[in-house]
C-alpha cells in the first residue's frame, strides 16, 4: 500500500500486508518511544488534532507521536471551542484547517463525520475515533500489542484465540479489532456479552466470510477459557439514550485476580482499550490485576505512540528518513 498523502480512516483500507508494513515501521520507533534516541524528520511540520469527543489517551499519544519526530502541534478540544458551533460545515472546516497543518488527527461524536471531514481536506486525515464506527489506530495498536505479547511469552502465533468482553455492540474498538485481526489466517474469536450488547451482525459476517471459528456466549466463565488474548471493555454509556439504560449492563461483567485464576490460562494476556472504569458499580478490570504480568494495559497504551508515530511517517513518506534525523538524547528522560 502506497500510504504517502493517504487518509487513515477505516480498517477496510488495509489487507494484511498493509498492516504488517505499519508494524514494522512501528517498531522501528520503539527507540524514540523508550528515549534512547531522539528524530527531528518531520520538524517544521504541523498537525492540527480536532478532538470534538472526550479524549485522554488516543488525543495525548497523537500529539506526542508528532512531536517525538520533532513536529509541532495545534489542538482544538470539544465541540464547544470549534466553530461548528456555529454552523459551520465538516468541509467547510476541513477545508480552511488544511491549510493550517500538514495532518489532521480528529475524532468525533458521529459515525462518519471523520470520513465527510476527510472529503474537504487537503492533508492526510487520521481517525481518532467516529462515533460508534471505527477507532482504526486502536485496532492496529491492538494488533501490535497481540503480536508483541505473544512473543514476549514465547507463544506460537499461528493460531491465535481471542475473547472480546462487553459492549461489543457499541465499541468501536472491538469493531476494528475483529476487521482487522480477520485479515491474519486462523483466529478463533469468543464474543461475550449480554445479547442486548452483541456484537453487530456485519463484524461476525466479516469473521465468517474470512473463515474464524466464531463462538458467542453471555458467560463469562465460559469465554475465559483457553485464551491467548481477553480483551475487556467498558460499557459505552455516552451512546445509551439515557444513564439509567447504560447502568443495566454495568458491572455485569468483571475481570478480577481470582476470577483469572480460576478461568484463565496462566499466560492469558489482559487487554483494554482504557479508559477503564473503575468505579465501583463498573470495575470491569480490577486494580487487584496490576501486578499481573499478563495485564498489557499499560504496554498497549504506549504502543499507541509508536504505531501513530509509523502513521505519520508513513502518510507524510519520510519512514525512510528516520536514522538520517536520529540524535543522542540529551537530557536525562527515565528510569
Amino acid at each position: 500500500m502506497d500510504f504517502q498523502g493517504k487518509h487513515i480512516l477505516s480498517i477496510e483500507q488495509f489487507d494484511r500486508d498493509a498492516v504488517e508494513q505499519v508494524l514494522a515501521v512501528a517498531r522501528q520507533m520503539t527507540p524514540y518511544v523508550e528515549r534512547k534516541k531522539r528524530c527531528s524528520v518531520l520538524d517544521g511540520a504541523v498537525l492540527a488534532s480536532l478532538f470534538f469527543e472526550p479524549s485522554t489517551r488516543t488525543r495525548v499519544s497523537f500529539s506526542s507521536a508528532f512531536n517525538l519526530l520533532g513536529g509541532k502541534v495545534m489542538e482544538t478540544v470539544g465541540m464547544g471551542a470549534s466553530s461548528l458551533t456555529k454552523g459551520e460545515s465538516l468541509f467547510d472546516t476541513a477545508q480552511v484547517i488544511s491549510g493550517y497543518a500538514d495532518a489532521i488527527a480528529m475524532r468525533h461524536p458521529e459515525a462518519f463525520s471523520v470520513s465527510q471531514f476527510a472529503d474537504g481536506a487537503t492533508v492526510p486525515v487520521l481517525n481518532g475515533g467516529d462515533g460508534s464506527n471505527e477507532h482504526p489506530t486502536q485496532a492496529l495498536l491492538d494488533t501490535f500489542t497481540i503480536f508483541d505479547e505473544l512473543k514476549r511469552l514465547g507463544k506460537s502465533t499461528d493460531t491465535i484465540k481471542v475473547a472480546l468482553v462487553g459492549d461489543l455492540k457499541n465499541g468501536r474498538t472491538v469493531h476494528s479489532l475483529s476487521r482487522i485481526l480477520s485479515l491474519f489466517p486462523n483466529i478463533d474469536f469468543t464474543f461475550v456479552s449480554p445479547s442486548a450488547l452483541a456484537m453487530p451482525e456485519k463484524i461476525m459476517n466479516v469473521c465468517d466470510t474470512q473463515g474464524h471459528r466464531i463462538s458467542v456466549t453471555q458467560d463469562l466463565s465460559t469465554g475465559l477459557q483457553n485464551q491467548d488474548v481477553v480483551y475487556m471493555t467498558r460499557v459505552q454509556e455516552e451512546r445509551f439514550d439515557t444513564q439509567e439504560e447504560a447502568n443495566l449492563y454495568r458491572g455485569k461483567y468483571r475481570l478480577t485476580q481470582s476470577i483469572y485464576d480460576q478461568y484463565c490460562d496462566s499466560s492469558t494476556i489482559i487487554m483494554h482499550p482504557l479508559p477503564r472504569d473503575s468505579r465501583p458499580e463498573a470495575n470491569e478490570l480490577s486494580d487487584d490485576l496490576n501486578r499481573n504480568p499478563n495485564l498489557a494495559i499499560f504496554r498497549q497504551s504506549n504502543n499507541g505512540v509508536k504505531v501513530r508515530m509509523a502513521l505519520f511517517a508513513l502518510v507524510l513518506g519520510v519512514d525512510q528518513q528516520l536514522k538520517k534525523h536520529e540524535s543522542d538524547v540529551q537530557w536525562f528522560s527515565r528510569k
